[in-house]
């Protein structure tokens, strides 16, 4: 009796150890593919550098479906690492909005609710629910009106502390004047390069571009651009001036049902820095859909057909541009080939069964395309260029992408819309920003459909599933029987010796 109280009081003490030492030493271990759950080299940084208090208020509903109570959970694990990081620099605090007056302070607050379905008895009725943060410190503050279970909440956290903490921000220039996307088309990549950077339109005409721009972007042009431009652009190139183009070398045009060279200049100015420019279409077997209209008999109806002319992206070179991107299309897209000394890096590229068609071409939307359609290697349509590309002999950067159309803003619902977004803006940011935080706008569950993994893999997962339950409770049985066994012979051989 007395062994068995010594036990209990030995258990109890070290449970009150571990409590007490786990408070003074936070460690997680973190399991999942991306690592999820550990913050980031840039977080662990920006928390480093604060200097006044940030505060955290969370509004969120309590008692919600388990799918939205562990976002609560995860928002919360996170604000305890951010307070432990930072040295208590980051404090926090939850408001349930169920009361009148709390729902109408987050209200007013900026954050809106969301209707969502709740099953009760039997029966699915609608709820408010809150799930959303105001970040403040001295400097101001930042509303997360919609915090996404499963979603970059790391990136959204980090970027709203850095941005009410830091007074200067670096600019960048958005090149007009040419027919480029007016701010409206690209609102949402306009909305993220903001939350880091102050943005100035650059008009080519002045005759220079303020070497102050850490980058500027070029997206889409669709007017010729004059040679006095291009001598602007290679002036800001040699002064340390980043470039990040997104230009169409090729045009399609759905009214006509043809394809046809577009004539902004750009690719001849890209030829005289090593860099080649295609003026074809790069035709790839993965490829995106378009709604064709049919007639069968007095009805008519639109169907969805494959269209080569529109690569689907979903596997990419290992670069931090293209980190935590799911699949991106890009509509008429063109090759670019490296021709000069400068080094070329390819970040984006057509699948293993490609083709090139160059123009004039007329698009046959009913055509049955085949795998013989698609006898060529992969072609880049998204590349890095280093070197002396102003031939000056100082070393500059440039991203290009072969295709524009990818940034405008019409129908961007879906993650593969927003990973448009983070494409393009990740560039901006690998060219502009020191911080790191480029990795962490992807960071958050991506989509792993079970259909787009091979056979084998599939049957594999299926028969672990279904054996390993079988296998756990067989080797289960195995051990008791045989614990049961020696049990009996342990009390026979007891009995015998009395």
């Amino acid at each position: 009796m007395k062994k068995n109280s010594i036990s209990i009081i030995l258990i109890v003490l070290i449970i009150l150890l571990i409590n007490f030492l786990s408070k003074e030493f936070f460690f997680r271990i973190d399991t999942t593919a991306d690592k999820l759950y550990t913050l980031s080299k840039a977080s662990k940084n920006i928390l480093n550098e604060l200097e006044e208090p940030i505060t955290v208020t969370g509004y969120f509903t309590e008692d919600l479906p388990p799918q939205y109570s562990k976002n609560l959970d995860d928002f919360k694990d996170l604000l305890i690492e951010y307070n432990r990081r930072s040295g208590g620099m980051v404090n926090y605090e939850f408001i349930d909005p169920n009361a009148a007056e709390t729902e109408q302070e987050a209200a007013q607050n900026g954050i809106q609710p969301l209707l969502i379905n709740v099953r009760d008895k039997d029966q699915v009725i609608q709820k408010k629910a809150f799930m959303g943060a105001i970040v403040k410190s001295e400097l101001g503050q930042e509303i997360l009106p919609f915090i996404q279970p499963e979603g970059p909440m790391e990136y959204q956290l980090t970027t709203a502390i850095k941005k009410i903490s830091v007074s200067d921000k670096p600019t960048i220039g958005m090149v007009t004047g040419h027919g480029e996307l007016a701010t409206q088309e690209i609102a949402e990549i306009y909305q993220e390069l903001s939350v880091l950077y102050d943005i100035e339109t650059v008009d080519l005409s002045s005759g220079e571009i303020p070497t102050r721009l850490r980058t500027v972007l070029l997206a889409r042009p669709q007017d010729s651009i004059p040679m006095a431009h291009f001598d602007v652009l290679d002036n800001y190139l040699a002064s340390g001036g980043n470039l990040c183009i997104a230009v169409n070398a090729v045009i399609g045009d759905f009214q006509s049902v043809q394809g046809s060279e577009a004539n902004t200049m750009i690719p001849e100015w890209l030829e005289g820095k090593g860099v080649r420019l295609n003026k074809d279409f790069v035709l790839d077997a993965q490829c995106g859909s378009i709604s064709v209209q049919q007639k069968q008999s007095f009805f008519s109806f639109s169907s969805q057909v494959q269209f080569p002319y529109f690569p689907m992206v979903a596997e990419y070179e290992d670069h931090p541009i293209t980190k935590g991107i799911d699949q991106v299309m890009f509509p008429f897209a063109s090759s670019i080939e490296n021709v000069g000394s400068n080094t070329m890096i390819p970040i984006v590229k057509s699948s293993s069964s490609s083709a090139t068609l160059t123009p004039p071409i007329f698009f046959d939307v009913q055509k049955k395309w085949r795998q013989s359609d698609f006898p060529e290697p992969a072609k880049t349509i998204g590349a890095i260029i280093e070197g002396d590309l102003a031939g000056t002999g100082t070393s500059g950067k440039m991203v290009l992408f072969s295709d524009a159309d990818f940034l405008s803003s019409q129908g961007r619902n879906s993650r593969t819309n927003a990973d448009n977004f983070s494409l393009i803006v990740n560039s901006v940011d690998w060219l502009s920003d020191d911080t790191g935080l480029i990795d962490l706008r992807t960071k958050g569950v991506a989509s792993r459909p079970i259909k787009e993994l091979e056979d084998s893999t599939v049957s594999t997962y299926k028969w672990v599933n279904f054996l390993m339950p079988l296998i756990l409770v067989l080797v289960l049985g195995i051990y008791r029987n045989q614990r049961n066994r020696n049990l009996r012979v342990k009390r026979m051989t007891t009995r015998y010796e009395a």
